[in-house]
């Protein structure tokens, strides 16, 4: 015990220097904790939960393309059946009629599915683009929001055409 307390005195030991530190870094940890700590635990918390909003808002835009295609390729079948049974329609009435009106019929099908796939394609063009508007809007808020800083327009160009390139590929 005694050469514990020799070192202790050759190393400048005191127990009310000790307990006095002590106290300053317990101090000084809960002002850090309350000035400091929180704080940016509360700012890397939001910026979790930021992206985890933009993922959530990209899935969304995913599963909506995905609906859009679906809905695309349905309105092609339906178009296409429809042209089926109108071409159909005109054979058995080439038969049954002059040679004159199953030509009027066979060219009245056609118009009607060239028109319908004309239309198909405005829509899912209109869709499409509809989409990644909605992703560039998504992708630019995001980010500005996770950096903290306002994007100028060049950042914004910049950006939107990245993420173009990534919707295209």
């Amino acid at each position: 015990m005694e050469q514990v307390q020799d070192l202790m005195t050759q190393f400048g030991f005191a127990w009310p220097k000790f307990f006095a530190q002590i106290f300053l870094f317990v101090t000084m940890y809960a002002v850090l904790n309350k000035l400091a700590f929180a704080p940016v635990i509360k700012m890397l918390e939001e910026r979790r939960r930021k992206i985890e909003e933009g993922q959530v808002n990209a899935e969304k835009i995913r599963k909506q393309l995905a609906e859009t295609e679906l809905r695309y390729q349905e309105i092609l079948r339906k178009a296409n059946d429809e042209a089926q049974h109108l071409l159909a329609e005109a054979h058995k009435s080439a038969e049954a009629n002059s040679q004159r009106q199953a030509q009027a019929a066979i060219k009245q099908a056609a118009d009607i599915v060239q028109n319908a796939q004309l239309t198909i394609i405005q829509e899912r063009n209109k869709m499409i683009a509809e989409v990644k508007h909605e992703m560039l809007s998504l992708v630019v808020d995001t980010t500005a929001k996770v950096t903290g800083k306002v994007l100028t327009p060049e950042d914004q160009k910049r950006l939107s055409d990245s993420t173009l390139k990534e919707l295209a590929v």
